[in-house]
């Protein structure tokens, strides 16, 4: 039986340029990078309230990175969707979808990461 979850993996092309996102647009952390026994470029990064990591996986043998629309999602807590917004967007990448206003009290909004996958953004009502 499994106990939890580990790590989600994504595979991309341009190892540096997702990994600044990452980084610098959504404030993740970098845990590790190593390169794997069958050469895959691995880095694995975590969300600073969260235990679960994200490993970014660069290996061209595998052949091009193809991302299906709507097919896959990273969603995160922001405490301030508009100032997240406001960030992201100064660094280049601004909201694809959204803000809006779930029956829940919760505001989401997407942004697209590069390579193509979609990450969630969801501000939770205040107490």
């Amino acid at each position: 039986m499994i106990s939890r979850l580990l790590h989600t993996r994504y595979r991309v092309e341009d190892l540096d340029r997702t990994i600044q996102f990452y980084t610098r647009v959504l404030g993740l952390e970098e845990v590790s990078r190593h390169r794997s026994p069958r050469g895959s470029e691995l880095v694995f990064l975590k969300a600073p309230k969260s235990d679960e990591l994200i490993e970014i996986c660069c290996f061209p043998a595998s052949g091009p990175v193809v991302v299906g629309s709507d097919l896959t999602h990273l969603a995160f807590e922001v405490e301030n969707l508009e100032a997240f917004a406001k960030h992201s967007a100064e660094l280049g990448y601004p909201l694809s979808d959204g803000p809006t206003q779930t029956s829940s009290g919760s505001v989401i909004a997407f942004i697209d990461a590069p390579e193509g996958y979609e990450i969630e953004l969801i501000e939770r009502p205040k107490s």
